[in-house]
C-alpha cells in the first residue's frame, strides 16, 4: 500500500492550471453500495465565505452527478501521467453501463467517513459540499460562450465544495 501524508490547504502548492486543465482529476462520490467517478478538467480553488474551497462543475447527464447530488463529501483527485489512459476511459464511459471503475484497474479506498478515493492518486482532496447551483444562459457575460460550450443546453452544475482534507503521496 502506498504511503500518504496529510497537507493543510496552504501548503497545497500546485498550479491549479496545470492540474485541471494539463493533468485532470477525478470527482468520486458513492454511497454504502455503489461508487462513480469522471474525469474532469474545468475547475479552480480559492477561498470563499472564509474556507477553502475548489469549484467543480457537472453536467446533467453525467451519472456521477447522481452520486454527487445524493452525498454529503466526495473527493478529487489527481494522478501521474502514467494514468492518462485510464483518467481519458474514465471520462469516456458511463458508470450505467458497465463497472469502469472495475476496468481501469484502479482500486477504490474509502476515507473514515465513507467518502470514496484512490489508491493510485498521488493527491486526494476530500471535499464536503456546500453550495450547488445550475449554470444558467442569461447570466454569460461573453458572447459566444454558451453556444461554444452549450450547444445541447445541457448546462453544468457549479458545486463549492470546502477542502476538508489533503493527502499526498509521500
Amino acid at each position: 500500500m502506498r504511503e500518504f501524508k496529510e497537507i493543510s490547504p496552504e501548503q497545497f502548492i500546485h498550479s491549479p492550471f496545470q492540474l485541471l486543465d494539463k493533468e485532470w482529476m477525478l470527482i468520486t462520490a458513492g454511497n454504502e453500495t455503489k461508487v462513480n467517478t469522471m474525469t474532469a478538467s474545468w475547475g479552480g480553488f480559492g477561498v470563499l465565505w472564509n474556507k477553502n474551497v475548489a469549484y467543480i462543475f457537472i453536467r446533467p447527464t453525467r451519472y456521477t452527478k447522481e452520486f454527487v447530488d445524493h452525498s454529503g463529501s466526495l473527493s478529487l483527485s489527481f494522478f501521474d501521467s502514467k494514468h492518462k489512459k485510464q483518467l481519458g476511459y474514465l471520462g469516456r464511459v458511463s458508470g450505467r453501463d458497465e463497472d469502469k471503475i472495475k476496468e481501469s484497474g484502479l482500486t477504490v479506498l474509502k476515507a473514515e467517513d465513507g467518502t470514496p478515493y484512490f489508491e493510485e492518486a498521488r493527491i486526494t482532496l476530500f471535499c464536503k459540499k456546500l453550495y450547488a447551483q445550475e449554470l444558467k444562459p442569461e447570466c454569460f457575460t461573453e458572447a459566444g460562450i454558451d453556444e461554444k460550450n452549450y450547444p445541447l443546453k445541457d448546462y453544468h452544475t457549479m458545486y463549492v465544495v470546502e477542502i476538508e482534507k489533503i493527502l499526498v503521496e509521500e
